[in-house]
């Protein structure tokens, strides 16, 4: 096994991992806001193995992909922020 490889497959089982324990957030989630989080945390994951899978390939047509991604990931975060400081009417 060459270095590159020890490396993907290190990076691979990482992401996986977070993966996997921000989807039991999102299903656990005491709150909306928890699993709202997770879900944020959830797309920087699946943003950070795209990345790496264009690092690896030495590829940028993955790059537009990126920039959408982390585009809808502020719009979220930010519509989140703003509906979560609303205060309900009395």
């Amino acid at each position: 096994m060459t270095v590159t490889t020890v490396v993907a497959v290190i990076i691979t089982v990482l992401l996986t991992a977070g993966a996997a324990l921000a989807l039991v957030r999102v299903v656990r989630g005491p709150t909306l806001l928890d699993r709202i989080i997770a879900t944020d945390v959830l797309l920087a994951i699946v943003m950070a193995a795209i990345g790496a899978e264009a690092a690896f390939s030495r590829d940028a047509t993955a790059l537009p992909i990126l920039v959408v991604l982390s585009i809808l990931g502020f719009i979220g975060s930010v519509s989140v922020a703003r509906f979560a400081t609303r205060r309900p009417p009395r």
